[in-house]
């Protein structure tokens, strides 16, 4: 009887306290990083497969090691079933560089940063390396280069924010990405990769995060706001931000953008699309003459921009206008198709008119100019918010306190774009489709996907 009383105090103890432990509200704590957690080794790390210029044939791979390590190499061949397949690998020196910034104080780290650029691949072809100093080696990875079929189908990824919780929450959804859109071709990084912009501990985050996905899949990446910062006090003091000391160093992207913004201003012509990345911190107005004279020149069917910060804002109180007012025209001049942006850790999805040449009896709502997209990968969150209708557009798609990713298809004349959640729920989805002689035909999907969250930041 006593053994019986004393099982059900227990049971009804243990009931009430998880009662009261699940009325307490919980408060965050940061998990804690070792100083030495990021430090480089002799093995090769950060090992990220970069968009190249000319994706069809060549390709961009950087990776570091410690200091101690001065040189790197990389073995690489195209890829088969055999797997002595590594008896064909061709092998390479790397461009070799010191990298030390002792005057940051979150970044006293000392390593070697190693780049090369593969030339003269095969179109459509799968690929095979790994990156090393000729005795310690990475592990064997595989990448396959575009088609030079234009029509030929194709998808990439794009996400919004990362920045904040990178590893904890950062990683399901990059990783879920993965998991729903395997053979993407890229990955777009609309911006704020990470929080504060020299800190090498929020770096490694970003590439533990990813892991072989980085490996894998070419990163496009665009600076954000939060990738420029004072390096110094005497920068600080002037109000001067510089572009991340780990940029350049760690991605090796296309140099074809304006002088003095290259690796962040740039553009890469995949089969039939035109896509461009933006730097939206400096100096719009030359970039506004450089995107001018791009487009003016390019025959690929589909144009696709990217920056990080949005033309029409996704949250409250934070509007750009000198953007719309800079950029805008020519976006619409040139009959821009699609524009990916992050910056207000939220979702919104919109369109503005499709101008002129619309034709005789066809319906407005079925015809669009560009489609502008912001959205967030990362754990931060704002309130949904932004009045799109007073700057001439409209916003057909918002969302809060949701984490997502997206897959863009195209295929001829159609490009499919489609938001996932961070457990793989549809959240929207349109199709854009090319017209003759007019502007795209907008095909609403929206009504497949989940519920519209709009959640305000708790």
């Amino acid at each position: 009887m006593t053994s019986r009383f004393s099982l059900i105090f227990f049971l009804v103890a243990a009931v009430f306290s998880q009662a009261l432990f699940a009325q307490e509200k919980k408060t965050y704590k940061e998990p804690k990083f070792d100083f030495d957690w990021s430090n480089p080794t002799v093995y090769p790390d950060r090992i990220i497969l970069n968009i190249s210029e000319d994706p069809a044939h060549s390709a961009n791979i950087t990776w570091r090691t410690s200091a101690k390590i001065k040189s790197g190499v990389i073995e690489y061949t195209e890829a088969s079933a055999d797997p002595r397949f590594i008896m064909n690998a061709f092998r390479l020196a790397a461009i070799s560089t010191s990298f030390q910034s002792p005057e940051i104080e979150e970044n006293k780290v000392k390593s070697t940063y190693h780049s090369i650029s593969l030339k003269n691949l095969k179109p459509a072809t799968t690929y095979a390396y790994r990156v090393g100093d000729s005795e310690r080696w990475s592990e064997w990875f595989q990448f396959t280069t575009a088609s030079e079929k234009t029509e030929e189908k194709f998808s990439f990824l794009y996400v919004g924010d990362a920045q904040n919780y990178i590893l904890e929450l950062w990683s399901r959804l990059i990783r879920e990405g993965f998991k729903t859109a395997p053979d993407a071709k890229f990955f777009i990084h609309a911006g704020d990769l990470v929080n504060n912009a020299h800190r090498e501990q929020q770096w490694h985050e970003w590439f533990t995060a990813g892991g072989f996905i980085h490996s894998m899949i070419p990163s496009m990446p665009t600076p954000g706001n939060h990738e420029y910062q004072p390096k110094s006090p005497s920068e600080e003091a002037s109000k001067y931000r510089s572009l991340s000391v780990q940029w350049r160093p760690q991605f090796n992207l296309p140099e074809n953008g304006p002088k003095g913004l290259e690796e962040t201003a740039y553009f890469v012509d995949y089969q039939d699309a035109r896509i461009i990345s933006l730097n939206s911190n400096v100096e719009l107005e030359r970039q506004a003459e450089w995107l001018d004279s791009l487009l003016s020149k390019t025959t690929k069917k589909w144009i696709i921009l990217t920056y990080h910060h949005p033309m029409y804002s996704a949250s409250s109180g934070r509007d750009n206008p000198k953007i719309r007012e800079i950029w805008k025209p020519i976006f619409d001049k040139y009959h821009v198709d699609l524009a990916l942006q992050g910056h207000d850790h939220s979702y919104a999805r919109g369109r503005v008119s499709p101008g002129e040449n619309l034709l005789e009896g066809v319906n407005l709502r079925d015809q669009t100019g560009t489609v502008y997209v912001v959205s967030v990968s990362g754990g931060k969150m704002y309130e949904v918010g932004g009045d799109w209708d007073e700057f001439g557009a409209q916003k057909e798609r918002s969302g809060g306190n949701t984490q997502l990713f997206q897959v863009i298809t195209i295929e001829g004349d159609r490009l499919l774009f489609e938001s996932y959640t961070a457990i793989g729920e549809l959240y929207d989805s349109f199709e854009l489709i090319k017209t003759p002689n007019g502007p795209n035909k907008f095909i609403e999907l929206r009504a497949n996907a989940i519920p519209e969250r709009v959640e305000t930041k708790k």
